[in-house]
């Protein structure tokens, strides 16, 4: 989609309306498509010069923003360009609203996250009360402690099992036979 500059757009409102240029004359003078002149003509008679200046990217909209206009299109006899000049949006912007509302009530206006939803399913971290990480914390000590043990008492088997093979037996092992 191609942007234009503001001032661009006011020079060509301009010249149509004081210069009495045609549509077409302007569209080959500025190389510009005849519907988006028009379009710019209409907004100004609508709104004024502040329509043709450029909105901020990305503005977010509240449901009850939304609820608002879809409720003032349909209660007065005003045409969509007319609405969305009075609500300083897009004409579309509404049409979209209004087919989401009209096929999935007022869900359809609330905000959802963009975005395909993730393939791995994150695991939240726990966070329990402090009695429960405090037992936690007390376990894995516990644990640490066992393993530990059970470190040295490996290694003292594979000494034994050693000293075996490199001495063999002792003479208490024969006397107890």
């Amino acid at each position: 989609m191609v942007k234009y500059n503001p001032e661009l757009k006011a020079q060509v409102v301009g010249q149509f309306l004081n210069d009495k240029m045609s549509v077409v004359e302007l569209a080959q003078k500025y190389r510009v498509p005849k519907r988006q002149i028009q379009y710019w003509i209409q907004r100004y008679r609508l709104g004024g010069i502040e329509t043709l200046k450029r909105k901020a990217n990305k503005r977010k909209f509240s449901t009850d923003f939304k609820l608002s206009v879809i409720d003032y299109y349909q209660t007065h006899d005003e045409s969509l360009a007319a609405v969305a000049t009075k609500y300083d949006i897009l004409a579309r912007q509404i049409s979209v609203w209004r087919t989401g509302f009209n096929r999935d009530g007022v869900e359809a206006l609330r905000s959802h996250q963009k975005g395909r939803p993730a393939k791995v399913k994150r695991k939240k971290k726990s966070t329990s009360s402090p009695e429960k990480q405090n037992e936690v914390e007390r376990l894995r000590a516990e644990l640490i402690q066992k393993n530990k043990e059970l470190y040295e008492t490996r290694l003292e088997n594979d000494i034994l099992k050693k000293s075996m093979a490199l001495f063999g037996p002792s003479k208490d092992d024969a006397k107890h036979k």
